[in-house]
């Protein structure tokens, strides 16, 4: 957006997307309506706890609690702290914009210059950090924030995913988008190293006191543990809190769904964030050219076969849908499933913390009967997954 030749780009993709006749947006149904349908989609898939959350014309209107938080029954509640997973990468990029607008980072100058050796020369950090391996492969030096914001690293999406545990550069960078988690980690070491930030106690300052966010931190607290979720796997099996006791802004967040619909009222609303700012976080930088988003490396789909409205924002994705134009971050483990999808023209959201990895088969149909019809792109974000109706 600073770069005149970047904008231009930006305008251009922005231009190629489809144009949709907006529908009004629905009327939200509601609580007693909300919670019902929760309870029959909950029975469908066996899911044993859920939080919801949703915001309306960019105010939180419901907030809900379902089920359990632990196999001893205890019940969920809008401030129980639950796993935030990848939804930790969207509080993260909207931190960094902050930084981008004070002038401390920009998103397209080679990250390189922020450091004081090559990246490939830390090797004593943290033992997680595997840049030692780019090592002969100078294509890191064009590595860039936008890059690593918008899955355009080239890196799988972690280093130990490789059979090699080895991290390497598998397409130059920027020219797709393949997710990595990897990458925003490197980003998180050059916010470290280069600037000198503490990224957790900064996101703290700066985004979690400001929204109000009492109860959510991008590592473990103590004060957690009264009131904790535990989650529930694929197979039914209980899976205990993984209490993380380092910051990574990849997915280490712990908050509640009281604490998630804050923050997605803030940042639809754009606070803390001029205009500017809050736009660039959710326009289309990048085009998405794959058929799903996992497996993260998989080849790109002819042209004539890709979703010509789905494109990486910083943090999030975008997509175009009956409502306008759309943006969802999503995040996943084998115990827990979130989403978090939103309309902009409306200022509507929709939050999902569930405990329980089952309940992803019912966030389809959970989002449109709050929302409606709005185009967020599930096929791609959950493959072939059997969703309940």
């Amino acid at each position: 957006m600073r770069r005149p030749l970047l904008a231009c780009l930006l305008a251009c993709l922005t231009a190629t997307l489809p144009l949709q006749a907006e529908a009004a947006p629905p009327p939200l149904p509601d609580r007693v309506v909300i919670d019902a349908e929760v309870a029959r989609l909950m029975g469908a898939t066996q899911a044993q706890g859920l939080a919801l959350a949703i915001v309306d014309a960019g105010r939180v209107v419901h907030v809900g609690a379902y089920g359990k938080r632990n196999a001893a029954g205890d019940p969920l509640l809008p401030d129980t702290v639950m796993y935030g997973a990848s939804l930790t990468k969207a509080v993260f990029a909207y931190w960094v914009m902050q930084l981008v607008e004070e002038g401390k980072l920009d998103l397209d100058r080679p990250l390189a210059a922020y450091l004081d050796r090559p990246l490939p020369e830390y090797t004593n950090f943290l033992t997680s950090y595997p840049w030692r391996h780019l090592a002969g492969d100078n294509r890191w030096r064009q590595l860039t924030a936008r890059m690593l914001l918008t899955h355009s690293s080239g890196f799988a999406n972690f280093a130990f995913l490789e059979p090699d545990r080895r991290l390497r550069m598998h397409f130059d960078p920027g020219t797709r988008y393949a997710y990595s988690g990897e990458g925003l980690l490197l980003l998180q070491f050059v916010l470290e190293r280069g600037l000198g930030l503490d990224v957790g106690a900064e996101v703290q300052r700066r985004v979690f006191t400001p929204l109000a966010m009492a109860r959510t931190s991008l590592m473990w607290r103590a004060d957690f543990r009264p009131n904790l979720a535990d989650g529930w796997k694929e197979d039914g099996s209980v899976e205990p809190h993984d209490e993380r006791s380092k910051v990574r802004v990849a997915g280490s967040m712990d908050t509640t769904i009281a604490d998630m619909a804050r923050f997605a009222a803030g940042y639809i609303n754009g606070e803390g964030l001029s205009p500017a700012g809050a736009a660039a976080l959710t326009q289309p930088h990048l085009p998405i050219t794959t058929a799903t988003q996992f497996p993260t490396l998989q080849p790109e789909l002819p042209p004539a076969r890709r979703r010509p409205d789905l494109a990486a924002g910083l943090g999030v994705v975008v997509f175009d849908g009956p409502q306008g134009a759309g943006f969802y971050k999503g995040g996943h483990n084998d115990s827990t499933g979130n989403t978090w999808v939103c309309v902009k023209a409306s200022k509507r959201c929709v939050v999902i913390l569930a405990n329980d990895v089952r309940a992803e088969r019912a966030f389809p149909r959970l989002v449109e009967f709050i929302l409606g019809e709005t185009g967020a792109p599930w096929r791609w974000e959950y493959g072939e997954m059997a969703f309940v109706r």
